[in-house]
């Protein structure tokens, strides 16, 4: 494991490093100490190597990820993992707000709690919370799936499209044009392998699946005068 010192390099440096690296590097295991909270800590990764933040970090943590693993030993501020691409981000603690915002690809865990917008406008990425998500979580999510292990706040898949919602606890409310779906043999091994992958302990009998009802986002001439 190489070890980088944050606080001497600042996140320039880091980032850096690791943006340099060959395709073929040998140098595949990474621990950024000192990470203080501060923002943009291990962007922009395009290899497969696994990078550790040894702490707390701020905004946008792992975003625009691509092939790495990232490892936040810690509580993440808004937006981690924000645009990925492909590979995994883990956060033991909890996550602030627009967890895995846009997300194209790659996995998320989160081992605790996510803020309000958890997945906004995720397009493919697949998110996995230990805890429970704040408000509008999977607002006008496109693609991709996200587990809650705990409960969802107020308005949970406002305005979604085909994203796929599954949650153990209690929902306060669900957004418009997302209601409760019939959960069957195909849903339940799917889920199964996002909590295997995610490395979290559940059964997925418990969850309840939530999903489009696709009336939002086909025109209906009987309610013209709604639009």
């Amino acid at each position: 494991m190489i070890e980088i010192d944050l606080e001497k390099e600042g996140v320039r440096g880091v980032n850096s490093r690791l943006h340099t690296l060959p395709k073929d590097t040998n140098e595949r295991h990474w621990l950024i100490r000192n990470p203080m909270g501060q923002h943009a800590i291990a962007c922009g990764l395009d290899a497969p190597i696994t990078v550790e933040v040894g702490g707390h970090a701020g905004f946008y943590c792992g975003g625009m990820n691509k092939q790495a693993e990232i490892l936040i030993h810690g509580h993440a501020g808004p937006g981690v993992a924000e645009n990925m691409m492909s590979g995994i981000v883990r956060v033991d603690g909890n996550a602030s707000q627009s967890a895995g915002a846009t997300g194209n690809g790659g996995l998320l865990v989160i081992k605790g709690d996510a803020a309000s917008r958890c997945g906004i406008s995720m397009k493919g990425i697949d998110i996995v919370v230990g805890g429970s998500v704040g408000h509008m979580s999977a607002f006008m999510a496109q693609r991709g799936h996200l587990v809650v292990c705990g409960d969802a706040g107020e308005a949970l898949g406002d305005s979604i499209y085909e994203a796929r919602l599954y949650v153990r606890g209690k929902v306060d409310s669900l957004g418009a044009d997302c209601i409760e779906k019939k959960m069957t043999d195909h849903h339940l091994a799917k889920l199964a392998r996002l909590l295997d992958k995610a490395e979290i302990k559940a059964n997925p009998k418990d969850f309840r699946r939530f999903g489009s009802a696709r009336k939002l986002y086909n025109f209906n001439i009987d309610h013209a005068d709604a639009y």
